[in-house]
């Protein structure tokens, strides 16, 4: 049975854990340079028939406007969080982050990234109906949820040019979204027939992230200082919360196989599935800032998402279970609406 996580067990079996995880650290580190030159090699691995076939549009390309100007700035706030909106920012009223992470920490390359939680399309796919909430929300609604959960923050007012420029930044990319769009979000994985396990993820942890996320998993500062990151935390006060869509096991797993370490595509991963798996779960069973009322989160218990680690929901499976699985047994009793 696997570690739980910080919510599921007491303090003193969670240092148990992270006393595993540190020992396989240790054994594993020189894994670690050897891989940093892998990563390197497997920069170009996208075949260029996918490079065609994905856009990168590029806003600097606009003829100058009043609407460039505005574009423009909505990819500095996505590629910059930190320096306009973060809780050092000189104006306290502007202080909507909390943390010093940016938006492009999880929408890789400002959201041009094919499989990197791309927004090229978004702008299409709103008005939605969001299980999170059991309600239709705009474009607006969801940028906000990412501020008050993965920016551990506060929302921006819809009315705000910061507000304006980000939804204008991700107009203009899905103006070029391809015709049958597929690349936004991260591909799924098959779910495993076993729990995911934290001490497996340790060792894969360091084998293929601490090197850039650091072994204590509290990231890179950037060059030169200035409060953001080069390779940004995974866990400890300055990440995302426990309310944020890669705090789920299987959310996380589907991004970190497609695009981590650093460099890799969808198409050439280097973790295996399993290996994506486990090395989320280690990443999620860290310490990190608490959302508070997730109880309100998916009134709608049925569309509850299977690796939501926080009660209530509404099926006899444990909390453990939803958080580490195996998940298979949960989907199926949905599928036959057993209890």
């Amino acid at each position: 049975m696997p570690p739980q996580s910080q919510h599921l067990r007491p303090a003193k079996a969670r240092r148990i854990v992270q006393l595993l995880a540190a020992t396989v650290l240790l054994v594993t580190s020189a894994a670690c340079g050897r891989h940093s030159a892998d990563i390197s090699r497997s920069d170009k691995a996208e075949t260029p028939a996918v490079a065609e076939a994905w856009p990168q549009p590029d806003p600097a390309a606009l003829e100058d406007s009043p609407r460039k100007q505005e574009v423009l700035y909505g990819e500095a706030l996505i590629r910059r969080t930190y320096a306009y909106l973060g809780p050092d920012v000189a104006d306290a009223e502007m202080r909507f982050a909390g943390n010093h992470l940016a938006c492009g920490s999880c929408h890789l390359d400002a959201g041009r990234k094919r499989y990197g939680l791309s927004f090229i399309g978004v702008a299409g796919a709103y008005p939605r109906d969001m299980a999170r909430e059991n309600e239709v929300r705009t474009l607006a609604q969801r940028i906000n949820g990412c501020f008050e959960r993965s920016m551990n923050g506060r929302a921006l007012p819809e009315e705000s040019p910061e507000m304006a420029a980000m939804i204008a930044y991700i107009g203009f990319l899905s103006e070029q979204a391809p015709a049958g769009l597929d690349g936004r979000g991260a591909p799924a994985l098959t779910l495993m027939d076993r729990a995911a396990d934290p001490v497996r993820g340790a060792a894969v942890f360091a084998a293929n992230c601490a090197s850039c996320h650091g072994a204590d998993g509290l990231g890179k500062a950037l060059e030169g200082g200035g409060p953001g990151y080069e390779y940004p935390p995974l866990w400890g006060p300055d990440s995302f919360n426990t309310g944020a869509g890669m705090h789920r096991i299987i959310k996380s797993a589907g991004f970190i196989r497609a695009n981590m370490p650093f460099g890799v595509t969808f198409d050439a991963p280097t973790l295996t599935e399993e290996e994506a798996f486990d090395v989320a779960a280690y990443i999620n069973v860290q310490a990190r800032p608490e959302k508070s009322g997730l109880d309100a989160d998916y009134p709608d218990r049925t569309r509850k998402p299977v690796d939501a680690p926080f009660p209530p929901y509404a099926d006899g499976f444990s909390q453990e279970q939803h958080t580490f699985g195996p998940w298979k047994p949960i989907e199926a009793a949905r599928k036959v609406g057993a209890p």
